[in-house]
Parts: structure tokens; sequence; C-alpha cells
């Protein structure tokens, strides 16, 4: 009987330390910023962007703005999040249809990403991203009740965060999750453990415009299941399933961008 204590007690000495290890090196994890290679000073004329800069509490974090290419005097606009093995640097290009749609684009960097002050966590994204939405809306050019907001992978932790204390007028979401806590299972961890929770399922239960859901049946980083699960905790949600897995989604730009201006054109903002 003494052994199976001993046994047990060091069970749970063991566990207990891989607990306190997890707890300390999860944000490595979540925000692998130490992994992307540090970006080229950017030639912001040749990506027809304009560079602007949020002053957060904790420093400086960059943001781009690629104006719409219509002429309308008060644009639509959208501000974008991306996954959290990516920068800024990366979208210009590859979301360069907005602008052609007659929609603004902002991208917004995460703190400690790039060349941005900061580190990066759930307050830090949050406090940054509330400074670029009040920034965008407050442009002349930009339509304060046409703001969409749109994460991709771990931007659909910000976005959904910033949807609770902003207005928009829809939130698209590719690739997210319901919840950071919903991985703790995964590394055999209680949930209370999760610095950074990211409750895009309470966000989207609270949110009471359009949500487009995008995802790919064979994502094997965030499991199809969490698509499903905000789609179905949406009040007026649309879901695309896309023969994909996580960093191949969408297989298609073309099919992607016809959904997603079907998308809003059906919700009112084009």
């Amino acid at each position: 009987m003494k052994g199976l204590v001993k046994i047990l007690a060091g069970a749970v000495c063991i566990y207990a330390v891989y607990c306190v290890l997890l707890f300390l090196v999860q944000r490595q994890v979540i925000f692998p910023r130490y992994m992307i290679p540090a970006p080229p000073a950017p030639d912001y004329k040749t990506l027809g962007v304009e560079p602007l800069w949020l002053e957060a509490s904790f420093g400086r974090v960059e943001a781009w703005y690629l104006p719409p290419t219509s002429a309308e005097k008060k644009a639509p606009a959208v501000i974008f999040a991306h996954g959290n093995g990516e920068l800024i640097d990366y979208w210009p290009n590859e979301l360069g249809r907005f602008a052609a749609m007659g929609v603004g684009l902002l991208l917004v960097e995460y703190p400690g990403y790039g060349r941005s002050a900061g580190s990066p966590s759930q307050e830090s994204i949050s406090e940054t991203f509330t400074l670029a939405y009040d920034l965008l809306a407050a442009r002349s050019d930009v339509d304060p009740d046409r703001i969409i907001l749109f994460g991709r992978s771990l931007g659909g932790g910000a976005v959904c965060d910033l949807a609770l204390k902003r207005p928009s007028a829809a939130v698209i979401l590719m690739s997210a999750f319901k919840s950071v806590s919903a991985f703790a299972v995964r590394y055999l961890a209680p949930a209370f453990l999760i610095r950074d929770p990211f409750d895009n399922l309470a966000a989207v239960r609270h949110y009471p415009g359009p949500v487009l859901v995008i995802h790919g049946d064979s994502d094997e980083v965030v499991p199809f299941s969490h698509g499903q699960g905000l789609h179905a905790a949406a009040r007026n949600g649309k879901m695309i399933v896309y023969p994909a897995g996580h960093n191949d989604c969408p297989p298609d730009w073309a099919g992607f961008w016809r959904d997603v201006e079907g998308f809003l054109r059906a919700a009112g903002v084009l």
C-alpha cells in the first residue's frame, strides 16, 4: 500500500512539474515569433501601402493601410489579423483583391512581431487592435459603419476580441479555433492554465452581425470541428468548407474571392 502511495505521489509531482512548464512556455508555442525570419526593410511605394504606427502603452506597433482603388468618398474597410507564424509583410499582394473590390485593407502587426515593440499576449493584442480600429474608423475616407473584421487562425482570436469591444459590419473567420483553452485537453492540462484563452466561441455567440466561417475539412492544426462549432454558435452565420488543411486554405484563391465578395454583398457591405 505504501508503495502505491509513493508511486501516486511521484506521478502527481511529475504532472505538477509538467503543468508548471506548460504554463511557462505556452506563449512561445502560441506566438512563435522568434522562429520567423527577420523581414527586410519594406518598400512601401512598391507595396502600395501607407505605413502607420500605433502608439500602444508598451511601444509602437506597425500597421499598413492599402487604400481601395474605387473613387468612393467613404469606402468600407477590412481589418486583417494574420496567423501566429506570419507577418503583415506576407499579405499585401495576397489580399490586394480587397482594394480592387473597393474595400480598404488594414494589416495590423502583433506586438513583438516584425518591427513592432512589446510582447504578444491577448491583452497586448487586444490593445493593439482596438487602437487600429479607432484609427481606421476616424479616417475621412473610411465608412465606420462598414468595417469588416477578418482573422486567420490565431487572427480569429484577435478579431473576435475586437468584435466584443467595437461595432463592425461583419466578421470573417478562416481556419479559426473555438478557443485556445479548448486545446488544453490535447496537452493533458487543465484549461485554467491557459494564459491567453481567446474565447472565440463566446464572442461569436454575442455577435449580432453576419459571420462567415471558412475552414478546411482536413485541417491538421485547428480541427474542422472548431469551424463547425463557431458556425453553430453564430446568430447569423454562414460556413464555407474547402477541401484543404490549415496552411493551404483556401486551396483556390479565385473561388475564395468569389465567396467573400458574395458574402459581403449579402451583408450589405458592398
